[in-house]
């Protein structure tokens, strides 16, 4: 007759790996999703943070920008989306856009996070064109633009490989790439909530002909609409396998979803416990991510700030223009001041420290608006 190890002793083996350092496996997740409480969990995610990070906490001070909203795919799950003559649908133009660049130089950000719609009516070289025309208007901006989804488009659009679309872009001033887009990865839940996108397979595959290229990209997950726990796991880790082959990813995001003015608004958003839950396992079974990020803007600000006891490292930043999540719902105010940002880091108990894209050091001297500092990644263990 076979043993039979009981929750408490399989949480506890788990603790013992965590505290050796050793690499958790599906059954070890799925036993943290079923059995662990919050406050182990917290208690052991902790443990992963501060071993890698230490008692900092990191934040950066970006803007977001949205080219359009008009898509041709119609994901359940998104409520940013508008068909072509929709009266919510929008364009914005080179002066727009220039506009908003020039914003976020103003104002000291160090980064701009361009991701939208997939506009059917415009070709290749305008979704070029906006990294292009803000390069060389304002090239200390870092341009983190587009996800897989877009990448694919971009194939799509082109029948080019996506090794010589991303040269070109890399020639026109593209830095890194957005975690977005992976959604669930298992064909369970990805085939009913955006069946026609670039699926896992596609996701995967641009992500590692950018990390050879030398780009540096981030991952998410959404999570709290129609997935299980074992979908969670699956996802993190298909994540953690690529991170073992690449090396490419800087952070891991979490995505709340969230129902409102979506085709899934019959479900109820996740509450804080969750959000916490979630934080907690991606950071101890993503152990070759350096950080976790609690996207403040889809957590709001108490379960973000709370997060940093959870696993997390990083709440994102000043985050202007954002409109994706919030026209989802988020009641998340629009944009954080750097006092704002940096009391909440102080209150968690964490030393903030503002970095760019990249993970150095931002510097801030009296008079000046900034200059990179040490890289921040490489610092810890």
């Amino acid at each position: 007759m076979g043993f039979i190890m009981s929750d408490e002793s399989r949480l506890s083996a788990i603790h013992k790996k965590v505290e050796a350092g050793v690499r958790l496996s599906f059954e070890d997740g799925m036993a943290l999703e079923e059995h662990a409480d919050l406050f182990t969990l917290g208690e052991l995610a902790n443990k992963v943070r501060e071993r890698k990070n230490g008692r900092f906490a990191y934040y950066n001070i970006n803007t977001h920008l949205n080219p359009t909203n008009v898509c041709v795919y119609r994901c359940t799950f998104c409520a940013f989306r508008a068909d072509l003559k929709s009266p919510k649908g929008y364009l914005m133009s080179d002066e727009q856009i220039l506009h908003r660049a020039e914003e976020a130089d103003r104002r000291g950000a160090t980064e701009l996070h361009i991701v939208g719609g997939l506009h059917h009516l415009m070709p290749y070289e305008w979704y070029l064109n906006v990294v292009r025309i803000i390069h060389e208007a304002y090239p200390r901006l870092h341009l983190k633009a587009y996800t897989p989804v877009e990448w694919d488009w971009f194939e799509q659009l082109t029948k080019r490989p996506v090794r010589d679309i991303f040269e070109e872009f890399i020639d026109a001033g593209l830095g890194s790439l957005p975690g977005g887009g992976a959604e669930i990865f298992h064909p369970e839940v990805r085939d009913k909530i955006c069946e026609h996108k670039a699926d896992a397979d596609n996701w995967m595959r641009i992500h590692r002909e950018a990390h050879k290229l030398g780009l540096r990209s981030n991952a998410t997950m959404l999570y709290g609409h129609i997935e299980k726990p074992m979908h969670r796991i699956d996802h993190l880790i298909r994540l953690r396998t690529l991170q073992d082959e690449t090396g490419g990813f800087q952070t891991f995001i979490p995505l709340a979803f969230h129902p409102d003015n979506t085709n899934l608004n019959h479900i109820k958003k996740a509450s804080g416990i969750t959000d916490l839950r979630v934080m907690a396992i991606s950071r101890l079974m993503l152990d070759n991510f350096q950080h976790i990020k609690a996207y403040w803007v889809m957590l709001g600000l108490q379960t973000a700030q709370l997060a940093l006891s959870f696993g997390a490292d990083d709440i994102d930043g000043t985050v202007v223009h954002e409109l994706i999540y919030h026209d989802a719902g988020s009641d998340s105010p629009q944009e954080l001041s750097v006092a704002g940002l940096r009391r909440l880091i102080e209150e968690a108990g964490r030393v903030p420290i503002e970095r760019d894209t990249l993970y150095h050091e931002v510097v801030r001297a009296p008079g000046t608006t900034w200059k990179a500092g040490r890289s921040l990644q490489l610092q810890m263990v």
